[in-house]
Order: C-alpha cells, then sequence, then structure tokens
C-alpha cells in the first residue's frame, strides 16, 4: 500500500504511517487537512487485534458491521482541542498488551498508559470537514496486506475516499468482490 500523501484539490487521503508527521508546522498542516497525525512521545504504534464494535452514524461508516483486525494500529493520535470538525469513524479499545515495550517516542509515555488504564476508545481512523468545504480522512492501519482480503476494511477504505471525493455512499456502503489468497499474492 503506497504511505504517501496523495491530494488533490478539496480531499485527502492519507494512510497508515503516512501520518506520522514532526510536531509544529508539519502537524498543524495534518491537523488542518485531515484532522490528526501520529505524534513522537505521545501516539504510540503497537501491533494489535483492534476489535470495532460500533460506529457512529456517518456515510464513511454506512454498511459497516462488528469486526476484528491485527495490524500495526497506530493510536493516541494528536487531534484538535474538543475533535473540533473531525469525526472519528474507527475506534477501538486498546489492551494494555500493547504497551509493553518501554517509553519511547513510538512505544509509550505516561499519557498513552494513562488513557489506555481508562479504557479510552482510540481512535484509528477518522474524517474531517474543513470549513473551506474540502475533506481530510486519515487512517492509521494498512499495514499487512492480507488485510485488503477483510470485507469490512476495503469497505471502510472504499467509503472513506469516496466521501472525501464528496461521492454520495450508498446505505450498505461500497461492496467489492472478496479476493481469494491467491488474488491478494498475484498483487504482491
Amino acid at each position: 500500500m503506497c504511505t504517501g500523501i496523495f491530494e488533490i484539490d478539496y480531499w485527502s487521503y492519507i494512510p497508515n504511517y503516512a501520518v506520522e508527521v514532526p510536531k509544529g508546522e508539519p502537524g498543524d498542516r495534518f491537523l488542518e487537512w485531515i484532522g490528526g497525525y501520529f505524534e513522537t512521545h505521545l501516539s504510540v504504534n503497537p501491533h494489535w487485534t483492534a476489535e470495532f464494535t460500533a460506529f457512529p452514524d456517518h456515510p464513511v461508516t454506512n454498511g459497516m458491521v462488528p469486526f476484528s483486525l491485527d495490524d500495526e494500529w497506530y493510536y493516541h493520535m494528536r487531534f484538535p482541542k474538543n475533535m473540533q470538525d473531525v469525526v472519528p469513524v474507527l475506534s477501538a479499545v486498546a489492551p494494555e498488551s500493547t504497551l509493553k515495550r518501554p517509553d519511547g517516542p513510538h512505544s509509550g509515555n505516561p499519557h498513552v498508559r494513562a488513557s489506555v488504564a481508562k479504557g479510552e476508545p482510540q481512535h484509528l481512523g477518522w474524517c474531517k470537514e474543513r470549513q473551506d468545504g474540502g475533506r481530510g480522512f486519515g487512517f492509521t492501519g494498512g499495514h499487512y496486506h492480507k488485510n485488503w482480503g477483510d470485507d469490512n476494511l476495503r469497505k471502510f477504505i472504499l467509503n472513506a475516499i469516496a466521501w472525501t471525493a464528496k461521492v454520495e455512499i450508498p446505505e450498505d456502503g461500497i461492496s467489492t468482490p472478496t479476493p481469494s489468497e491467491a488474488d491478494l499474492n498475484a498483487y504482491l
């Protein structure tokens, strides 16, 4: 999966590792464009199985049903104060086992440890509708190619990309045929 910024006029899509930018002006731009980013010494990047049990009423979640997925899920992201203009659309409660590593720029800190101890949902996918009418989308998964075989993940990503482009999302979301393992391997 491409991990670069893809931006055309009024919309942007930024998957997984591309949401890490330096605090300061780059981070401020991400808050402006897509509503959040990975901030070192605040956010973490462990591998874990996230369980998605509920979704907000938003076009990006149309047709979504509960699912779980193992990935390198970045969480405890930097968002604007009071989540202004940002809607978390893919959230899960991270288990304490995700914080077994010592504190470091990507592995843990007192803030994330307190959040996990409280059982706070961690936002792994979010949307922002900007004041200028543009839309942005951030997502912290996408590290394992095999995960494209998950119907819910594909639906979520397709819904989010279409939403950023201001395409109306069907009530059941955007579905595609489930690729076989051979199909997925052919794309490697």
